[in-house]
């Protein structure tokens, strides 16, 4: 009895530091529930959008926001904001895997080479360093035009371009870490190197992975809606915020609001994950917290 009503109380302790955590930093909680939405959005697209997304009335073409197009038309007469709503699907779908590839790659390789050291850490270091030379867009018009357009392609380059600089960081917090004395408890007590990387080190730079993840989701989503609307990213007739700005480029006089609300869309899904970041980076900073900042 005495073990369950510790093991209670401790998860009831937990609880509710992690709520007054949040009630404390109110621009995490309010940068979350604006994802929730979006994510919500997205999640339950075929049931909340009010017209099929590629569906073509031309009598309706280029038709002012109203009471059944709450976005108006574009030049096809299809509702923009059902094609914004399932465009969240693919736009925040490419993000967020590409964004796991990124610190998933990214943190394993700084982990081992800030750990090992020596040749391993050199050798990870220089290729790294090699990957950072590449210039990004230029191989990815090279890719496009051997393979061809597609999601998956866009997804795996988007995720594989950027791990360098999450594996600098980490490697970065791992080399401070090596010098705390709880790791050299650990070596002395025998405990052999899966275990220190895993039990030790890698709970340690979860909260720098999760700040250079937020930033880097914002970076993806405005990387990805770029290449759409240069013709690189996701081709039409699927829906994408990026090509959905540019379905009204040659429109902006006539009709603004082909390209204004998907472009608002980046707009708030960008600013809300660097909002994001940049309380979690305060939150889970130890020494600004201190200093109060």
């Amino acid at each position: 009895m005495r073990r369950a009503g510790s093991t209670l109380d401790n998860a009831t302790g937990f609880l509710r530091a992690t709520l007054n955590w949040f009630a404390e930093n109110r621009r995490v909680t309010i940068s979350l529930l604006v994802l929730l939405g979006f994510y919500s959005v997205a999640l339950l697209a075929p049931m909340i959008a009010p017209h099929p997304p590629n569906e073509q009335i031309l009598v309706n073409r280029f038709a002012a926001p109203n009471l059944d197009h709450p976005f108006g038309t574009d030049a096809f007469g299809r509702d923009i904001l059902s094609r914004a709503i399932w465009g969240a699907r693919i736009t925040l779908s490419i993000s967020l895997v590409a964004t796991l590839i990124t610190v998933l790659i990214g943190g394993l390789v700084g982990l081992v080479s800030g750990y090992a050291g020596g040749w391993v850490d050199n050798v990870a270091m220089r290729i790294t360093d090699l990957f950072l030379t590449f210039p990004v867009f230029i191989l990815l018009i090279t890719v496009v035009a051997v393979f061809g357009n597609s999601i998956t392609l866009l997804v795996l380059f988007l995720g594989l371009s950027a791990w360098p600089q999450t594996a600098r960081i980490v490697r970065a917090e791992v080399l401070s870490l090596m010098k705390r004395d709880f790791l050299e408890a650990a070596k002395v007590m025998g405990a052999r190197s899966p275990r220190i990387i895993l039990v030790h080190l890698f709970p340690n730079v979860i909260p720098v992975l999760m700040v250079s993840a937020t930033f880097r989701i914002g970076v993806v989503v405005l990387i990805a809606a770029g290449l759409s609307y240069f013709g690189l990213g996701v081709t039409p007739p699927t829906a994408e915020w990026g090509n959905m700005v540019a379905d009204g480029k040659l429109y902006l006089e006539n009709a603004w609001w082909v390209s204004l609300f998907p472009g608002l869309l980046i707009v708030i899904i960008v600013f809300t994950y660097n909002i994001l970041g940049d309380a979690l980076r305060d939150a889970l900073d130890p020494r600004r917290r201190r200093s109060g900042v």
